[in-house]
């Protein structure tokens, strides 16, 4: 099956793929909530103390096993879809929320309760629509597939009006810890790109007993301030130009305005996944996320944080002053690169290979561009087994 059939057949058993019933209620994808949709009030969380909560888990223990030594990567191929295709896409999806840390995060379940977690975390400008077709092929896998919406998308809403709307990289991770504490989950095999990736490789590295395995499209994204203060060549930042929009009055009140905000993340789609055909409906379920009334502010400072534009919170200086120093990941790692990504970096991942401690899958995705998860839901899904392996 080529990649266009495939896309259609996964739109053609994707489309309310979201629409699921949880505690009784029904929740149609397309029909985002519009302003009056509140959640109920909460008191201020407790989350506040600097660092991590000391985890009430033992450190694993990794059964000694070969691996690929640390020149190994595996040579760049084109995604394969068929043989993954056909067992997976009628597992059925719950809609769920939960009280986690300064959020009330909506995210979306399915496979057996009882399976391995499997955690998949999207970027930006995308939702959990990027794994509509790789959750249910790994849940029809065994395995128990959660993925959030992150802080300022879909119905995950902040739990206090008093909480800064904050999206530096530490504070994003942490509301992954939180999720994963608040399910009563003790480790998870992560997964994720872009923003997602990031948050994974974070947690990975601060707090590698809550980690399994990982999966990172992208490699090592931990974002290093200083560092970004360093011009890159002219192509490099072209490819940034929303960066740089947004640390501007003029970008910000873009994202505000809801039909400038959706030509521009459909515009991002479009260049960093040059060779992704994907139709409107298929935006238009994702864009939908974008409608938060946080998202906005979320995406903004996030940006402007990442250029040292905009200030963070001290309850998370610490974490970032580990950052900042480029912990070396050490839990089983399955790093992906998008050959049309713009992003992705030249060298078949040799710029950030010495990050990875543990054992570890280096493989170049031919054909697709940024949002590998939607693009090549095959490859990734066999990165997340791949991953388990290790």
């Amino acid at each position: 099956m080529d990649r266009r059939s495939f896309h259609r057949a996964g739109v053609a058993a994707g489309t309310g793929l979201f629409a699921a019933a949880a505690g009784g209620r029904a929740y149609a994808a397309p029909a985002y909530p519009g302003p009056a949709y509140l959640l109920p009030p909460h008191a201020e969380p407790a989350y506040l103390a600097p660092g991590y909560p000391e985890p009430g888990y033992p450190e694993p223990g990794y059964p000694d096993q070969p691996y690929p030594a640390s020149a190994y990567v595996v040579p760049p191929r084109a995604a394969s879809y068929g043989p993954v295709l056909s067992d997976g896409l009628a597992v059925p999806w719950t809609l769920m929320q939960v009280a986690a840390g300064d959020l009330t995060v909506c995210y979306a379940e399915c496979g057996p309760p009882d399976g391995p977690v499997v955690v998949c975390l999207h970027g930006w400008p995308y939702d959990i629509h990027s794994y509509a077709e790789v959750a249910p092929l790994l849940a029809a896998r065994g395995y128990r597939v959660l993925v959030p919406y992150l802080r300022g998308h879909g119905r995950t809403r902040f739990r206090s009006d008093q909480t800064p709307r904050n999206a530096q990289q530490a504070a994003v991770a942490r509301d992954l810890v939180a999720l994963l504490d608040s399910l009563g989950i003790s480790r998870a095999l992560l997964a994720g790109f872009d923003w997602g990736a990031r948050t994974a490789a974070i947690v990975a590295a601060l707090r590698p007993e809550r980690v399994k395995a990982l999966v990172s499209v992208g490699g090592y994204l931990i974002t290093d301030v200083h560092a970004q203060a360093d011009p890159l060549g002219a192509e490099a930042e072209h490819a940034w130009w929303y960066q740089y929009y947004f640390s501007t009055e003029r970008g910000r009140r873009a994202l505000i305005d809801r039909r400038l905000r959706r030509d521009l993340c459909r515009l991002v789609w479009q260049t960093v996944s040059p060779t992704w055909r994907f139709e409107e409906r298929v935006f238009d379920r994702t864009a939908t996320a974008f409608d938060n009334p946080d998202y906005p502010e979320i995406v903004v400072h996030n940006y402007r944080w990442r250029l040292g534009l905009a200030g963070g919170e001290r309850r998370y200086d610490a974490d970032e002053r580990r950052l900042a120093d480029r912990p070396v990941i050490t839990v089983p790692t399955v790093v992906l690169d998008p050959a049309l990504d713009p992003f992705t970096l030249p060298g078949n991942g040799r710029a950030y290979r010495d990050r990875f401690a543990g054992p570890y899958l280096h493989r170049t995705v031919d054909g697709v561009g940024h949002n590998l998860p939607q693009e090549a839901p095959g490859e990734f899904v066999r990165a997340v087994l791949d991953a388990d392996r290790l």
